[in-house]
């Protein structure tokens, strides 16, 4: 299956790091070299990268090595595919607007039998299950908030309980890893693995898992900065990474885990 890695913090920060050893696992320690994609939030709008080549082969994802961008959300996955072949239109992340807002979202897992007739709002633009149940998701959102707009956009709290609902539905068909983001908050639903750390005052030093690389935080970070780094296993081999109940979804805001529900799903 694929891999997730997702960045949430009070201030924007750099995800250079993070996406070092991340990217490594896109065909060189690890058999995820189907595609890749990250998505930087800048205010209101957003950058989107993505490539049908391995992220370990792909001069784009060395671009973003080479050059970095500062976010306060960013979601990044590397692909192993298991529906749609191997093309740039069925790359993640995938993003769509709602209320005059990108939404971001990238998936990681297998849905099973699960064809949702869509109303027309949106439409997947690829093959994969992974955009099907996105367009599927954004749709929910639309039809539980009718009166919602641009200048009226629920709270974050009542997004969380709607976006509950929806993924327990979508999570009975199977295998539905995922991260979500508005570019003020980052939604993240565990069925098999996902983990997350939170770097903050005092800061340390870490070393990644998959590349001989090291980083003094103190060194880079002020010290009312959060950062809260989410991925489906850790990148770092000496830091407190806290692991996902199977079928956890978290909402993070301002570089912590705001708040917490383990939803219903097929997955034991």
């Amino acid at each position: 299956m694929c891999q997730l890695l997702g960045m949430n913090c009070n201030n924007p920060a750099e995800i250079t790091f993070s996406f070092e050893g991340f990217s490594a696992r896109g065909g060189l320690t690890d058999e995820h070299k189907d595609g890749w994609g990250i998505a930087f939030y800048h205010g209101s709008g957003c950058r989107l990268f993505t490539d049908h080549l391995s992220s370990i082969t792909s001069p784009l994802a060395e671009m973003i090595k080479r050059n970095p961008i500062k976010s306060c959300n960013v979601i990044a996955h590397i692909r192993k595919a298991t529906q749609g072949t191997i093309i740039l239109e069925n790359n993640h992340p995938f993003m769509r607007e709602l209320w005059g807002r990108y939404w971001i979202f990238a998936h990681n897992g297998d849905l099973k039998n699960f064809h949702p007739e869509l109303q027309g709002l949106y439409h997947p633009v690829g093959e994969t299950d992974s955009e099907l149940a996105f367009c599927y998701l954004m749709e929910g959102l639309r039809t539980r908030f009718p009166d919602a707009s641009a200048q009226a956009i629920p709270e974050s709290g009542v997004l969380f309980d709607a976006i509950t609902d929806i993924t327990r539905e979508i999570a009975s068909h199977g295998v539905f890893n995922f991260m979500l983001s508005n570019g003020d908050a980052l939604f993240a639903h565990c069925s098999t693995n996902l983990h997350y750390v939170v770097r903050e005052y005092p800061f340390s030093t870490a070393a990644l898992i998959d590349c001989d690389k090291s980083i003094d935080f103190s060194q880079f970070n002020k010290p009312d900065d959060k950062i809260a780094v989410i991925a489906t296993k850790p990148l770092t081999s000496d830091e407190a990474w806290s692991a996902f109940h199977p079928g956890e979804l978290k909402m993070f805001l301002a570089g912590h885990p705001a708040k917490g529900v383990v939803v219903a799903s097929a997955i034991s």
